[in-house]
Order: C-alpha cells, then sequence, then structure tokens
C-alpha cells in the first residue's frame, strides 16, 4: 500500500503561480498523476506521469500551463502550475498505481489517493 501526501495548495489571484506536491510513502507505482474536483463537479484528470518511460500527458484545460515532474529519489510528485485561472479552483488530488496503460482513465479507478490540497484562484 502506498500513502500518499498532497502539500502547496493555497489562494492565489488569477494569473498567479502555485506548486504543488504529492509525497509517497511505501511502494513506488510506475504510473502517478494529478486529478482534481471542483464543488458540483466530477473529478477530471490534470496530469500524469509514467516512470517507465518518462511520458507525461495533460488535460487540454492545463496544458502549456502546469508541468508534472517526478523526484525519484525522494519519491515526490510536482505540479507547477502557472498562469492560474478562476476555474482551476478545486480540491487538487494525487494517485499512483502500477499500470501497463498509465492513462487518465485507467489511473482514476487505483485504489491510492491522496486526502487532496485545495486550491482557490480568484478573479
Amino acid at each position: 500500500q502506498v500513502r500518499l501526501m498532497e502539500s502547496g495548495g493555497g489562494s492565489v489571484q488569477a494569473g498567479g503561480s502555485l506548486r504543488l506536491s504529492c509525497a509517497a510513502e511505501g511502494l513506488i507505482r510506475n504510473c502517478m498523476g494529478w486529478f482534481r474536483q471542483a464543488p458540483g463537479k466530477a473529478r477530471e484528470g490534470v496530469a500524469l506521469y509514467y516512470s517507465k518511460n518518462g511520458m507525461t500527458d495533460y488535460a487540454d484545460s492545463v496544458r502549456g500551463r502546469f508541468t508534472i515532474s517526478r523526484h525519484n529519489a525522494e519519491a515526490t510528485l510536482f505540479l507547477q502550475m502557472t498562469s492560474l485561472v478562476p476555474e482551476d479552483t478545486a480540491m487538487y488530488y494525487c494517485a499512483s498505481g502500477s499500470l501497463i496503460r498509465c492513462e487518465f482513465d485507467t489511473l482514476a479507478g487505483v485504489p491510492d489517493w491522496g486526502q487532496g490540497t485545495q486550491v482557490t484562484v480568484s478573479s
């Protein structure tokens, strides 16, 4: 089992930046990613990292603004968020899984999730 702990959320104005961290304890898995859920909306995938080949993927809404990375030695996943807009306001969660196919729909079904960190962007 993996314990995931997110941090780095906060309140910023539109155009600002935040860096989220997800520290993993336990077995480190090859597919990790960030999801978010705003009040009244479905959870959506934000960014993926597949350690097998260093592949990354992003939701269209954040592509070019967010960057996912992973510090393997420290078993920490990061999400650098820039040019934030109010629509980015949500609870952000990280997830981890050992997957052959590392995609948003497969990672969404894994059992290992963090508790979330809140991001609020004001206009």
